[in-house]
């Protein structure tokens, strides 16, 4: 889950790390407001949950509440690789004097965190290195160990930082390493993290949290903006289900992600594209079948479904009944493969299902069954 810029922000600043005064608005109105509470000069950011704003107009510099109230009027509303800016941060302008790059992210080649410093910031981390390759520096920390003073002075001293942000800088590195523990973070990044005549200021800040450790984030959970994703990926993330829409126009249900992906493979292999990638899980029920058929029936592009089912921990009997339930109207061709724990008893009830349908396809192999809905659809 991927935090917006002003949420990331309180994080930080909650735990010590010096942010701009900000405040965030929903109309031009407000814009307004807040421009003349922080003096006029301000900036104002556009909150989409997608890199390169900047670049796409999606943050302004205005020099008074006139002329922050006129950009704002242009920003609400623009589309922002296909995000529609809809909430605008506006902070205060500050005087920055040097911008640099502070980050930690999963390094999972090593097994470990990546702890990235640059005294070069305000671009992609990707740029940087391309750019200014002997202003980056990077080392992997042991999390069993955590984050050692003299991996942040290898850091700083590879980074070629220069020695009046040392301590601050340190300060900052171990903040973000607390942060990326305490929240079980993919990512914790400072872009830029700028130098002003007051110190150090995070004039940016993300924050991604792995999902599968929400569950005991609470506060965090609380904190996701469904408006940034499409509608039916919004529904399958309320729901639980594992799901994300394609442009094709052969659906896909399968247990487990490698497995899916494989029938994804099979699809494109075949001479089509899927419509979207949707993992059940390994002890899908009945009823998550049912759902995901459900979801997968409301796109409109999808021409026909492959049902892809290895009975590991998933039982097929189980699988099979929720079909029984899901598929009653469905008019669109549906191939089902159901193999491994309880097939026979599955297949029974799909076959005797199938047996007034003739959109219900039964299959032997996943190969058979990809050929057999890239036929149909």
């Amino acid at each position: 889950m991927r935090l917006h810029e002003y949420q990331a922000k309180q994080i930080f600043s909650k735990h010590g790390i010096r942010v701009a005064r900000g405040k965030l608005a929903t109309s031009v109105e407000e814009v307004g407001k807040i421009a003349e509470e922080l003096g006029g000069k301000v900036v104002l950011k556009s909150q989409v949950l997608i890199g390169g704003r900047g670049k796409a107009g999606g943050i302004k510099k205005a020099y008074s509440v006139e002329e922050a109230v006129e950009k704002a009027k242009q920003m609400f509303g623009m589309v922002i690789k296909g995000h529609v800016v809809e909430k605008i941060y506006v902070e205060e302008m500050i005087d920055i004097r040097q911008e640099m790059y502070a980050g930690l992210t999963i390094d999972r080649a090593s097994k470990g965190i990546a702890a990235i410093l640059s005294s070069v910031g305000g671009m992609d981390i990707e740029e940087i290195a391309v750019s200014h390759p002997g202003k980056i520096a990077k080392v992997t920390v042991n999390p069993k160990w955590g984050l050692w003073d003299y991996q942040i002075r290898e850091l700083l001293l590879n980074s070629e930082m220069p020695r009046e942000y040392w301590r601050e800088v340190t300060s900052i590195l171990k903040t973000l390493y607390r942060i990326m523990v305490h929240y079980e973070a993919e990512l914790v990044e400072i872009n830029p993290l700028v130098a002003t005549s007051e110190g150090l200021i995070a004039a940016d800040a993300r924050l991604n949290i792995d999902d599968s450790a929400l569950f005991r984030h609470k506060e965090l959970e609380e904190l996701r903006d469904y408006t940034e994703a499409d509608q039916m990926e919004r529904i399958a993330m309320e729901k639980g289900l594992n799901y994300v829409k394609l442009d094709g126009s052969i659906g896909v249900v399968a247990n487990g992600a490698g497995m899916a992906m494989a029938t994804m493979d099979l699809i494109y292999l075949y001479g089509r594209k899927p419509a979207n990638f949707f993992d059940i899980g390994g002890g899908a029920s009945a009823e998550v079948v049912r759902e995901a058929m459900n979801l997968i029936m409301s796109d409109k592009n999808v021409k026909a479904v492959f049902i892809n089912i290895f009975g590991g921990i998933t039982r097929c009997d189980e699988v099979a009944m929720g079909l029984v339930e899901a598929l009653g109207d469905v008019e669109i061709p549906v191939v089902i493969r159901l193999a491994g724990t309880n097939e026979e008893e599955g297949r029974k009830i799909m076959e005797e299902f199938a047996k007034d349908r003739r959109n219900i396809h039964i299959v032997e192999t996943m190969e058979d069954g990809a050929e057999k809905a890239v036929s149909l659809g």
